[in-house]
């Protein structure tokens, strides 16, 4: 019987430590057949994925041996949890260490964003010293719409006040008078309000039956003419197709995605505009991070496997007989 599996390319000295205490299959391509990672799931006591692998009710009615699934990172969209509970498998996630590199990154895309960065770029390597072209904007005195007032959100809207933006946000599960807006100097709004004062909107919210498609064509065009849009939770919580005629049109200005409805994507028409930034899921892709999620991970699927209690779960701390 395996210990641990590990089904994507998930490194570092935390899991070279694990893969010396415990027996463990490394295979980093497992996640890309659903076939065969069923078949190594039901010979092992843990898995490790991060977010592609998709750990369906199938593949854990298989895994009888299963103790903990183990997510490297902050979304649990891949991982059945409800029927893991009720297999009485631990859900372990990171949940809290990537945050501070998702919301840099968030920052990050609206400079580029502002300043046209990609494209003046692209046109300076390519022999152009165009620069009335490439006249940005600044940050300060705009209004950042934050969508999504969590862990991230709030991170964000630390950093952007530091360069004078008005920060207005929503959050269904953030009261409009709550404590934790006034020390921020944010304001609740509702979500049509906050799309139609803001000059940026960036996204900070789970993946959830009622967040998909919640950046639609009726919400598209009810943000302010000449906004931009910046994506870095989950690509499914925007229609790119929307997204793609509000662009085309004029509507929007610009957007940023660092993630996509599918990834990897098709290439189609937002790769072949300018005044979009593409970036390949990298939020929460920072040496710091990393290392971090790694280490939580690694840490609690030995503990459950020695016999003690995880730290980061979801569900439960230790294995539960099975319903």
């Amino acid at each position: 019987m395996m210990d641990v599996l590990i089904t994507e390319n998930i490194t570092g000295a935390p899991m070279d430590a694990l893969r010396r205490d415990f027996d463990a299959a490394f295979e980093p391509e497992l996640w890309r057949d659903p076939a065969k990672l069923k078949q190594a799931a039901a010979e092992a006591r843990a898995i490790i994925v991060r977010n592609q692998t998709q750990v369906t009710a199938e593949i854990l009615a298989a895994a009888d041996k299963l103790q903990i699934v183990a997510r490297a990172g902050a979304g649990l969209d891949n991982v059945d949890t409800e029927a893991a509970t009720g297999a009485g498998v631990v859900v372990s996630y990171a949940p809290h260490e990537n945050s501070l590199s998702v919301a840099e990154l968030a920052i990050g895309l609206m400079l580029g964003l502002a300043r046209k960065l990609p494209a003046a770029d692209a046109d300076t390597r390519g022999g152009g010293w165009d620069r009335r072209t490439y006249t940005g904007f600044e940050l300060s005195g705009k209004t950042l719409g934050i969508v999504g007032f969590g862990r991230i959100g709030r991170m964000v809207a630390e950093r952007a006040a530091v360069f004078g933006m008005r920060l207005v946000t929503h959050d269904p599960f953030v009261e409009p008078d709550s404590e934790v807006l006034a020390p921020l100097g944010a304001t609740w709004l509702e979500l049509d309000d906050l799309l139609a004062e803001s000059d940026l909107v960036t996204v900070h919210v789970p993946l959830t039956k009622g967040t998909a498609g919640l950046i639609n064509d009726d919400r598209l065009r009810r943000m302010k003419p000449g906004a931009q849009l910046i994506n870095t939770s989950r690509g499914e919580i925007v229609d790119e197709e929307a997204l793609a005629r509000a662009l085309e049109s004029g509507r929007l200005a610009g957007a940023a995605l660092d993630v996509r409805q599918c990834e990897p994507p098709q290439r189609g028409a937002l790769e072949q505009m300018p005044t979009v930034i593409l970036t390949p899921h990298i939020g929460a892709f920072t040496t710091e991070a990393q290392e971090r999620v790694v280490a939580a991970v690694c840490r609690d699927v030995a503990a459950v496997l020695r016999g003690d209690a995880a730290q980061g779960y979801f569900n439960f701390p230790t294995p539960k007989a099975k319903n």
